[in-house]
């Protein structure tokens, strides 16, 4: 009885060897699941952050770079930090700073690296590396932040921060981890896949205390990382900076394209900022004040900003009016106050004469000829139908949408439609003289700065232009997006033109007169966009008027007339980009000093 009792033991005792044994061999050599995570305990990964694409303006001078900065990463379980003090005065810590610190990466992880302190800069790095040979369990970890040569640009170029956790969650490629930083705004995230560059990563094998044993397999795993492309960028950075330097102390806008390709040579938002404040360690410090600063440094007014055009929409009126046949140059209106307000100047005055002195009367009457034009024997439908007529011409000039530059959050102004009529007052109880200020720019017509400079570029086109965009080429990359180079056409004769561009060179001499320049003739039009309290500057030009090489328009809120800020800012933009220095100091303290309204 005994006997067979031992003989049980033993096979018991046999055949749970044998599953053991079994089981063993499974993990060890069978799954590899365990295997993974014996190597995850194991083996570190460090990430190696690429260098992000650098920036540069058309001539090849640079407007963005890399900057290097340094994180500081503990590993908790080897933290030995025998004087706390100093400690707390090198990395600028109180003592419950430190301590918060610590546990957060404690639970985070006693064996995993995880950051310390973020943004060490080159500087600050340099007065503490002799130091951390005493402070065991951190170490360094080199990374690169944007820096800027010249203080401008800020709205256009974006700037880069930490990936937020919403956008983490929407990341579908799964190319972010938290911590990564990303392009925001401007051409930073625009072209954030180009600029970004591939991360690689270095795997390290640590004992159970966390300390380094060397490389993990020889390094056969280690992947180098890959830079970011460069970007020549379309804009002159003269142009830029002597641009942001006349909008110092202004709200407002310029925009200046080359006519010939769309290519933008200056975007300047104002107000703005300088772009090394949102870079490094202060970036979260610096930007809740740029946030809260009421004048809005962060909104960038070229595309974002939307403003009635005021009188250069004469132009358009013009355009479509000759190519719909109801009336020419030679039309005669007279300047008929009863109708709507009006300047002093020559009357009554042909379409030319209409244009060059800004006639409010004269474009009433021509307005209502596009609209009216007995398409139906009702009034309110011969308007309705007019009106959705005229704007499907409008559009056509890149106005009352986005123009699809490569910036995101482009607004695309408005022009309104019988649709929008019929919300507001009701189908059928609207009429031309409820609408008649949409004649001279003003009313429900909304548009960006930047669709202005496109409409100055179309005018010297005569007829067409190319999508506006701010980058000329990427490496790697021989061409840039082939939108860029579609012709957009207006749908207008190119004869049409040769008045408009006649009267557009004598307006300058008339409502802009301390605009005109010597040796360069420009062709243009002022305009005063209406506003509660101070009405906006506005003006849009190219020149030479005979071979324009750029196309410019300009806002300055509240300055009143448009042939005071904006058309001596543009024409100071001008001579700037065609002779590279300004003639003109006396212009240049008057748009300088402000005082345009006195």
């Amino acid at each position: 009885m005994n006997d067979n009792r031992k003989n049980i033991i033993l096979i018991f005792i046999v055949l749970v060897g044998l599953v053991l044994l079994v089981r063993l061999f499974f993990i060890q050599v069978v799954n590899e699941e365990f295997k993974r995570a014996a190597d995850n305990n194991a083996v570190q990964r460090l990430v190696d952050y690429p260098y992000r694409g650098l920036i540069y303006d058309r001539h090849d001078k640079l407007l963005v770079y890399n900057d290097p900065v340094f994180d500081l990463m503990v590993i908790p379980r080897n933290v030995q930090i025998k004087d706390t003090t100093l400690f707390c005065n090198l990395f600028k810590l109180t003592k419950e700073e430190l301590i918060e610190k610590y546990e957060v990466a404690r639970k985070y992880s006693q064996v995993k690296p995880s950051v310390f302190i973020k943004q060490i800069s080159n500087a600050d790095f340099a007065k503490i590396q002799d130091y951390l040979i005493d402070f065991r369990g951190f170490f360094i970890v080199s990374r690169s932040v944007r820096a800027y040569p010249e203080p401008i640009m800020a709205n256009a170029l974006g700037y880069i921060g930490e990936i937020s956790k919403r956008r983490l969650e929407i990341d579908t490629t799964k190319y972010y981890k938290s911590g990564d930083y990303i392009g925001i705004g401007g051409m930073e995230a625009y072209y954030e896949q180009t600029l970004r560059g591939t991360r690689g990563a270095k795997y390290r094998l640590v004992n159970v205390r966390g300390v380094e044993k060397g490389s993990y397999k020889n390094g056969e795993f280690d992947t180098l990382s890959i830079p970011g492309n460069n970007i020549i960028s379309t804009i002159d950075r003269d142009l830029q900076k002597y641009g942001e330097f006349l909008m110092n102390g202004k709200v407002g806008s310029v925009v200046a394209i080359e006519p010939s390709s769309g290519e933008i040579l200056a975007m300047i938002s104002a107000p703005s900022y300088d772009p090394n404040l949102l870079t490094g360690a202060q970036f979260s410090e610096q930007y809740a004040k740029l946030n809260a600063d009421t004048t809005k440094p962060l909104f960038v007014r070229p595309i974002m900003a939307m403003y009635p055009p005021g009188s250069i929409f004469k132009i358009v009126q013009s355009l479509i009016g000759m190519q719909e046949g109801v009336f020419n140059e030679n039309t005669i209106f007279p300047c008929n106050k009863s109708l709507v307000n009006c300047h002093v100047h020559p009357n009554p005055v042909n379409l030319e004469g209409a244009i060059r002195y800004s006639c409010n009367p004269y474009f009433h009457q021509a307005y209502k000829r596009i609209i009216n034009q007995e398409l139906s024997p009702n009034d309110f439908t011969d308007s309705k139908l007019g009106l959705d007529k005229w704007k499907e011409q409008v559009l056509k000039f890149g106005l009352g949408q986005p123009l699809g530059v490569d910036l995101f959050n482009e607004r695309g102004g408005q022009i309104p439609g019988s649709n929008y009529y019929d919300k507001i007052y009701g189908a059928g109880r609207w009429r031309y003289r409820t609408i008649y200020s949409l004649s001279i720019g003003q009313g429900e017509m909304l548009v960006t700065p930047l669709q202005m400079a496109n409409l100055a570029a179309l005018v010297a086109n005569k007829g067409y232009y190319y999508t506006p965009h701010l980058v000329k080429s990427i490496t790697g990359d021989d061409d840039i997006d082939q939108r860029f180079k579609v012709r957009n056409e207006s749908g207008i004769d190119a004869k049409h033109f040769d008045i408009v561009h006649e009267a557009m060179i004598k307006a300058v001499s008339g409502t802009a007169a301390r605009a005109v320049m010597k040796d360069i003739v420009m062709a243009g039009k002022t305009g005063t966009a209406e506003n509660p309290g101070v009405d906006h500057s506005v003006f849009i030009a190219f020149a030479p008027a005979e071979d324009p090489k750029i196309a410019i328009a300009v806002y300055v809120e509240n300055a009143g007339w448009g042939g005071r800020a904006a058309a001596s800012t543009a024409s100071l933009m001008i001579e700037k980009y065609l002779k590279g220095q300004i003639t003109r100091p006396a212009l240049e303290e008057y748009v300088l000093k402000g005082e345009f309204i006195y």
